[in-house]
């Protein structure tokens, strides 16, 4: 069972939503933002992933930016070979996000490549190895929200 979140954790999770200071000492920075020691801000960070509060904490890149290919994936995988086919779609460096949807196409999932040609290449690796085929639906537009989720 996950604990409650300490105001100290709510505040770290708001305020890094908003972005990590790209500076020589980020954690100081971020210490005196927040007031809060910046190796208490780590631990904290760590802890939130090992309980699950967050997933990731990193970087993101775009991939197109810099060169490379990124696109939208989707799947209709039999619910009995559900984990099967995420283990062997999850094995790929890749794959950038993975999730479960109550859909026909029940898993989504988006690839980052080094080259946009490596993108048809990883599709037809992952269509070979689960015996399934994958859905290349890549971006006409993009949108850029600014979703934060105050906790």
């Amino acid at each position: 069972m996950m604990e409650a979140l300490h105001s100290l954790d709510k505040k770290i999770i708001n305020s890094l939503q908003g972005g990590f200071p790209l500076c020589e000492k980020p954690w100081d920075v971020l210490s005196q933002q927040l007031d809060i020691p910046a190796d208490e801000i780590m631990s904290r960070i760590e802890r939130l992933m090992q309980d699950g509060y967050i997933s990731r904490f990193g970087p993101m890149y775009n991939a197109e930016k810099l060169g490379g290919g990124l696109t939208l994936a989707a799947m209709k995988v039999p619910p009995n070979r559900f984990d099967e086919v995420t283990d062997c779609v999850n094995a790929f460096d890749e794959v950038a996000h993975n999730y479960q949807r109550d859909h026909i196409f029940n898993m989504w999932f988006v690839l980052a490549t080094e080259k946009p040609e490596q993108i048809k290449q990883i599709i037809k690796k992952i269509e070979k190895q689960t015996g399934l085929l994958v859905y290349n639906m890549p971006k006409k537009e993009e949108y850029f929200l600014g979703l934060k989720f105050e906790v």
